[in-house]
């Protein structure tokens, strides 16, 4: 018998209606840099082990790799509608942030450093894909929103999840990168946090906290740095290239 999929989850317990998890860089098939549980179509890996990669992933959610929805995220701030999904290779929207209140879609995010965020009120599920131009941009506060309004549920009844990204210590940027995180409403404290460094370094994952918990919602975080943990993809850690993590979550009927 094969070993489980290696997920990560919190440890709060999840509600009933909903099943969510974040990917590590284990139990797949792809090989090379990618190895082994890429989840994107990316040079050097072939669309047949992407979709063996999604249909574990799939499995081990408990629907089919047939219930995958996926996104082109491209650091904006759009928050799309999903009502069915595509499949493991195919996209669903052009976003980087999704709502859908059907039942076993399997709403998918992908990240190799920026932040994954995954949602759920009583009735429906979000993801969110927040780097720093999306952080910027608030693009968490939009997603939470528009679960809220789908489901017609106060944003008390929203629940989050913010998974792997990478950490403060391990993101040093330009001062523009500070600048436009500020620019949304956090203190300069929690957006380029002091350190022992001479560049200044962001912390997306804390300006992401922020955002959610000034709206009213329980947040829940799996910290762990992608930079670092070398069971994680990383942009940054592995020189641009390498696989993609996901953050996945399914309404349950």
């Amino acid at each position: 018998m094969k070993p489980a999929l290696p997920l990560l989850r919190g440890s709060e317990t999840c509600p009933s209606g909903v099943s969510y998890a974040f990917t590590t860089r284990l139990g797949g098939v792809s090989v090379g840099p990618l190895a082994t549980l890429n989840l994107a179509r990316t040079a050097g890996d072939t669309d047949s082990a992407v979709v063996e990669n999604w249909r574990r992933v799939a499995a081990a959610m408990q629907v089919s790799v047939e219930q995958v929805a996926l996104l082109t995220q491209v650091h904006g701030c759009d928050v799309a509608r999903v009502v069915a999904p595509a499949g493991p290779l195919d996209v669903v929207a052009v976003a980087d942030a999704a709502v859908c209140t059907e039942p076993g879609v399997l709403l998918t995010v992908r990240v190799a450093d920026c932040v994954p965020v995954l949602f759920y009120a009583p009735g429906g599920v979000a993801v969110a894909h927040a780097g720093w131009r999306g952080a910027a941009g608030d693009i968490v506060t939009k997603a939470a929103l528009a679960l809220a309004e789908a489901t017609g549920q106060p944003m008390s009844s929203v629940r989050a999840w913010v998974g792997p990204c990478i950490g403060a210590e391990s993101y040093e940027t330009g001062p523009e990168v500070v600048d436009a995180l500020v620019s949304s409403g956090v203190d300069r404290s929690v957006a380029g946090p002091p350190g022992p460094w001479e560049r200044e370094h962001a912390d997306v994952r804390a300006v992401v906290d922020v955002q959610l918990r000034r709206l009213g919602v329980c947040v829940e975080h799996i910290r762990r740095d992608t930079a670092t943990d070398d069971t994680l993809f990383s942009y940054r850690g592995d020189n641009g290239v390498t696989g993609r993590l996901a953050g996945v979550i399914v309404l349950r009927a």
